[in-house]
């Protein structure tokens, strides 16, 4: 079993930390230079401010609007991510820095264990000790748990942490996952899929990899097509407990 630790608005989050009065209230992160914003709180999304926006555009398109602005703070947000990948270290076998506000985990040996439960407590010791909120998702391979994340993020029901363990689990959340959500389908290819009717992940695992391999010179779509269905073996890279650097500038 696959996880994934998903910082929510990481940066965004970063930046509450220390001003906990933010809560509930419009916040962006800028880029290097203050040119654009690459980092948005929920109610900002809310507002419709897209990522990309630039800063000198904000107040022409929100007039009225009280939106707090962050200059970006790499140093901060590296120092708080490291802390969250600290604790995921000491909960998990192993486990794959991925970006900045991402860390994979592989669950080996956990197999008696609650982890729905799990998930949920590491959640609760993440914020209690960090003051980071995060999404987890929990599934047979890295690109279903990307999709549980989605899931945990979107829906309060599932407590931050959403777990696809059975067939029919996978089924429903392919079908309610957009094609132009799904990890590495950036919007050109996203747009070439919705253009042959492949409108969200279930209609894209439908296909065989013949179709896949025939159609997009994309390898990202052929991992996918490889995953969708069945469980993977753990990837030597994170046999040993790899920590990878995080990637410093990501929009999120």
């Amino acid at each position: 079993m696959y996880g994934i630790i998903d910082c929510d608005n990481c940066y965004v989050s970063c930046e509450r930390v220390f001003r906990p009065d933010l809560k509930d209230k419009p916040v962006v992160v800028l880029s290097n230079n203050d040119g654009c914003v690459v980092a948005r709180s929920n109610e900002a999304k809310k507002m419709g401010i897209k990522a990309g926006t630039p800063y000198f555009q904000l107040a022409e398109q929100f007039p009225n609007q009280k939106i707090v602005v962050f200059s970006s703070n790499y140093e901060l947000y590296g120092e708080l991510t490291s802390r969250v990948v600290s604790i995921i270290s000491k909960e998990a076998p192993a486990y794959f820095r991925y970006s900045i506000d991402e860390c994979f985990v592989y669950l080996d040996g956990m197999e008696k264990i609650d982890l729905k439960a799990w998930g949920e407590e590491l959640h609760k010791k993440i914020k209690r000790n960090v003051g980071m909120p995060v999404s987890i998702g929990l599934a047979p391979n890295k690109t279903l748990a990307k999709m549980a994340s989605h899931f945990a993020k979107k829906y309060q029901g599932y407590r931050h942490c959403c777990m696809v363990d059975t067939d029919e689990k996978r089924i429903k959340a392919l079908k309610l996952y957009p094609i132009d959500e799904v990890w590495g389908i950036g919007r050109r290819y996203a747009a070439r899929l919705e253009a042959l009717g492949v409108k969200t992940a279930y209609d894209f695992a439908e296909h065989n990899q013949t179709w896949v391999k025939a159609t997009f010179n994309n390898i990202v779509l052929r991992r996918m097509a490889r995953e969708r269905h069945r469980s993977l073996p753990m990837p030597s890279s994170m046999i040993s407990r790899v920590r990878i650097q995080p990637l410093i500038g990501v929009i999120l």
